[in-house]
């Protein structure tokens, strides 16, 4: 979803030759990505931030109130966009760099259908930094909601504000990636989020990290 015809064309070219994967549709503005959508059901959606009619992030918005929405991966030609920050507090699962490796883009998309982010532990700093503001003011409350996890859900949780892929934290914990989904499934229940980048926020305001 992207309102530049060349890097619409672009995105066709690198996606359209996986044989695991199959690009179903397109559109220029949010208004038609909307009706996109909804009559095709796609997986994941690569969403541009700043298209004419309906910005991305209200697209955003809108899709993921919806019964069973999408995965959706920002794109973006900054990563400090403030609103991509705002995309990801809206419950995004990652974001891409419009000039992203091709290679990496492929992965990207593999990742997040399946239910994993994208959010390197780079941006994932930056992207945390910026949405706390240094995040004292909201310690208390932060490390109040903690307390809610055990301590093994904690632990998950200061892996996942790490940017850590839920393999990667199986492997740090020594865990099965199956008890890593479970956990993450127990600490959205608890803290009351629908993504990682919420997490990894909270744990930031409690000073965890």
């Amino acid at each position: 979803m992207d309102d530049d015809p060349m890097v619409r064309t672009g995105l066709r070219l690198i996606l359209g030759g996986e044989p695991d994967l199959d690009l179903v549709g397109e559109a220029a503005d949010g208004r038609q990505a909307m009706s996109v959508i909804r009559d095709l059901r796609p997986d994941v959606v690569l969403m541009d931030i700043r298209m004419p009619h309906q910005d991305g992030l209200t697209t955003t918005e809108l899709l993921l109130a919806q019964p069973d929405p999408p995965r959706i991966l920002v794109l973006t030609t900054f990563d400090a966009d403030d609103m991509v920050l705002r995309a990801l507090q809206l419950g995004a699962d990652g974001f891409l760099l419009k000039d992203t490796p091709p290679p990496k883009m492929i992965e990207a998309v593999r990742t997040v259908a399946k239910g994993e982010p994208v959010l390197s532990p780079s941006v994932a700093r930056q992207v945390i930094a910026a949405a706390t503001g240094g995040g004292e003011p909201q310690r208390p409350k932060a490390q109040r909601e903690l307390t809610k996890l055990t301590q093994r859900e904690r632990e998950v949780a200061i892996e996942v504000a790490r940017g850590n892929s839920n393999a990667e934290i199986a492997e740090h914990l020594h865990m099965s990636v199956a008890t890593v989904k479970a956990n993450i499934t127990r600490i959205f229940s608890k803290l009351g989020t629908d993504s990682r980048v919420q997490v990894a926020i909270k744990v930031h305001n409690a000073g965890l990290l």
